[in-house]
């Protein structure tokens, strides 16, 4: 199945809204094989195994946004019902309750790509940590380097003879005048 489904078709199709990474409705039908309206009528038979964390419905305004930014879900736009979105956990729930192999098949691709994106998800976090704390100590390091070359500028200015003709004070000889 993983060779009929690359697992970029899949991402392809996850989204995030609400901080969440979800699949909407419409694109988890169309991965199960089955018509968005079957899949929708099989929740709301069994709406209690799908608690807000699993799925939820779209407002009107996240559902526009949507449509703008998501060019395979143009035709949401004259739909009057806003779509699902399902979590990991409920697209497994869902290919539960559509009980095909097919979904079933489908829900394990599912659930490893949400997987895999939340490994890279950690390895970018985690990367960015390094930088940041590489930064904070090449930060550190470059005042401290700061710090020592105005020293140094500060030794130099110090050793070089003086420029200026500032009368001398306190007791000088006078010069020897010879006179013929």
């Amino acid at each position: 199945m993983s060779d009929l489904v690359p697992m970029e078709r899949i991402e392809n199709k996850i989204i995030t809204l609400r901080d969440r990474k979800v699949i909407l409705a419409p694109d988890l039908a169309e991965l199960y094989d089955v018509e968005t309206r079957v899949l929708n009528q099989a929740v709301k038979r069994n709406i209690e195994r799908f608690p807000s964390h699993f799925m939820f419905q779209l407002s009107i305004e996240e559902k526009q946004e949507v449509v703008t930014n998501c060019d395979h879900l143009r035709k949401l736009k004259y739909s009057p019902v806003s779509p699902y979105a399902f979590t990991e956990h409920g697209a497994l729930m869902s290919a539960n309750i559509l009980n095909s192999l097919g979904a079933i098949q489908m829900s394990i691709l599912i659930v490893e790509t949400f997987i895999n994106l939340r490994i890279m998800i950690q390895k970018d976090e985690l990367v960015k940590a390094r930088l940041d704390d590489l930064e904070d100590r090449l930060g550190a390091q470059e005042f401290q380097t700061l710090a020592v070359l105005d020293q140094l500028g500060a030794i130099k200015q110090q050793l070089q003879p003086s420029k200026s003709k500032k009368p001398l004070i306190g007791f000088s000889m006078p010069k020897k005048v010879t006179g013929k």
